[in-house]
């Protein structure tokens, strides 16, 4: 398998997109208002490039990484935000609109097609994010990570979750974990990293 930009082709674009989520995301999401902004046609209009998909020596998609760039040195930002994954698109989109270089990737989102799952596509997918950062020339490649496993275990903190280690001194969490063994490094926890508003019936149903 190889890894290519969203902009090296249409056809790979549109089987990029086309990978479904999983059928247990969650259709609570659709309370996540900023969440809006990310739209397919919005990314591939502005970000192809910045953006991979996972192919094999036949064309087929196994998966996406959706990338946004930011400029972090504006003032007033951390260029690992409390506000996550939010703050993160925010910033873009604002960089996007006044026209300012861009110093910092930010990872989106890795979707892996249901008949690729578990076959460590997600980790070739992280490594391609990485690598198209650097050749692009950017100062850092960040990622504000949702380790799924953490909903079984929702009474614990988040920042003992994460700091939670195997023998081996890598993380517990199998998400962190990939993340970490790639050589990334934990910076925080940002606690509002993603937020989801409805009513109470909404969120009852």
């Amino acid at each position: 398998m190889k890894v290519v930009p969203l902009s090296e082709g249409s056809a790979i674009a549109e089987a990029a997109m086309a990978i479904p989520y999983p059928d247990d995301a969650g259709a609570f999401m659709a309370g996540h208002l900023t969440g809006q902004l990310v739209t397919r046609t919005r990314i591939l209009r502005h970000w192809s490039d910045l953006s991979i998909a996972v192919v094999d020596d036949d064309g087929e998609c196994h998966a996406r990484g959706l990338m946004v760039p930011l400029d972090a040195t504006v003032a007033g930002r951390d260029p690992f935000p409390d506000g996550g994954w939010e703050q993160v698109l925010i910033w873009a989109i604002d960089d996007l609109l006044e026209q300012r270089q861009p110093d910092t990737l930010c990872a989106l989102e890795i979707a892996v097609h249901p008949d690729a799952a578990r076959q460590g596509v997600s980790g070739l997918a992280l490594a391609g994010m990485r690598t198209l950062a650097r050749d692009r020339g950017f100062d850092r490649f960040i990622a504000p990570l949702r380790p799924p496993l953490k909903a079984n275990d929702p009474w614990t903190d988040m920042a003992d979750y994460a700091g939670r280690l195997r023998d081996d001194g890598l993380p517990q969490d199998p998400w962190l974990r990939t993340h970490v063994k790639a050589g990334g490094r934990l910076r925080g926890i940002a606690r509002r990293s993603t937020t989801v508003t409805a009513g109470l019936d909404r969120w009852r149903s």
